[in-house]
């Protein structure tokens, strides 16, 4: 399945979320920066509020791009030990690196949420929303963001997903909703035919209007 962009992939996605349209315990949060697009179709179609939180990957010495992790602002990091483990990666550097993404995570959030109050799960539903999963660190940590927050309930929503990476997001959400999990996955741009970097101007202009 190919989505013609962010925007077509969200009001796909709030297709199969009909059952929490207009429910006054339900949050739909976006994860930056594209996520943020898709969760905003979500939220016209479902007539629910949207908020963000933002989870930032933990990267491998000399190659920032492969996670070996992920936190969000508060700081505590979901880590994948085998990878650290396998490359080795020293503790002083594992270290400094959760340091430097919890800086950045607040740093965003403020940026995006800009006087907003503190958000608030307790007793709600957070719908986390992205544009896909690959690998799964960022919404893993998402995650236990919510957990964190209160939430009562944590359903993770995407467009497309990595089976592999589904079967983890299963486990620790309460559920799971994807329009399609292929067998051969790759990257989540593949599964769009436009597919650009979504700017941070984007992402204010559309929290400011929520």
């Amino acid at each position: 399945m190919t989505f013609k962009d962010r925007h077509d992939a969200g009001k796909q996605l709030a297709a199969l979320l009909q059952e929490y349209k207009g429910k006054k315990d339900v949050t739909v949060i976006g994860l930056p920066r594209g996520g943020v697009v898709t969760a905003s179709e979500v939220t016209k179609e479902l007539g629910l509020p949207l908020d963000i939180v933002v989870p930032r990957k933990i990267g491998a010495p000399g190659h920032e791009e492969f996670a070996m992790g992920a936190l969000c602002e508060e700081g505590d990091a979901i880590l994948d030990q085998d990878t650290i483990d396998y490359l080795d990666v020293p503790e002083a550097y594992l270290d400094a690196k959760i340091a430097e993404e919890k800086k950045e995570a607040q740093r965003r959030l403020k940026l995006y949420r800009g006087d907003r109050p503190p958000l608030d799960l307790k007793g709600k539903t957070a719908i986390l929303v992205d544009d896909g999963i690959a690998t799964g660190s960022t919404m893993r940590a998402a995650i236990a963001s919510a957990r964190r927050k209160g939430a009562a309930k944590v359903v993770v929503a995407v467009p497309v997903t990595a089976r592999d990476s589904a079967k983890t997001i299963s486990d620790e959400a309460d559920e799971l909703v994807y329009v399609d999990a292929p067998l051969f996955f790759g990257a989540v741009a593949r599964f769009y035919k436009i597919f650009e970097q979504t700017e941070d101007e984007e992402v204010i202009e559309i929290m400011s209007t929520k």
